[in-house]
């Protein structure tokens, strides 16, 4: 079988839905060679920075490796501006629910919200509200966001940094996108890792 027979879900069997369980689970596989050329094609998106988008996501990473972050937080990092190249407007909660299947709650909800978070840097300079983040006050990952955005995110923008090459993280990146999606062990619902060592 190439295809399924059916030109409507509703009349499918199980023929058919077994071949295309089997046809996704083989396509999820490439998940993770599929974000790293996404990642390179941010080098043409978005400019006007001293350095590429995809200088900043390997500058972010690198310094969230350098920091001794685990690998939840170095491969979210090197993700949380992916969604730049097709959501624009809501680029962190593109990159969030690329990786919520895949890492820890804890990061996916840092990237979810660090766009608002970044606003204490600029938002006086382009009429949005530099103190959007406190709208999360009191959440138990606020303290995670402001310390990803400080030391990781609004840092790496720095042309002379020493950023680590994306074939670095190419390893850490497969191993991301080859756990179980959604396993429970992984997710860690509620709980927290430390930014740095």
């Amino acid at each position: 079988m190439e295809t399924v027979k059916f030109t409507a879900m509703k009349d499918g069997d199980k023929e058919d839905y077994d071949f295309l369980t089997h046809h996704e689970a083989e396509y999820t596989k490439g998940t993770a060679d599929r974000l790293l050329t996404a990642l390179v094609s941010l080098d043409e998106s978005l400019s006007g920075y001293q350095i590429t988008r995809l200088g900043h996501s390997l500058q972010s990473a690198t310094r969230a490796e350098r920091d001794g972050a685990d690998t939840d937080w170095i491969v979210s990092t090197l993700l949380h501006d992916i969604g730049d190249i097709f959501a624009p407007y809501n680029h962190d909660e593109y990159a969030a629910t690329i990786l919520k299947p895949f890492v820890r709650e804890q990061c996916v909800w840092v990237v979810e919200k660090h766009g608002d978070f970044q606003m204490i840097y600029f938002g006086e300079h382009v009429g949005a509200d530099p103190h959007k983040r406190d709208a999360y006050k009191g959440h138990p990952y606020f303290d995670d966001c402001a310390t990803f955005c400080e030391r990781w995110d609004q840092a790496s923008f720095d042309p002379a940094y020493d950023t680590l090459p994306l074939d670095h993280f190419r390893a850490r990146v497969h191993e991301v996108f080859a756990r179980t999606p959604y396993d429970p062990a992984v997710i860690r619902a509620g709980e927290r890792e430390p930014l740095t060592a």
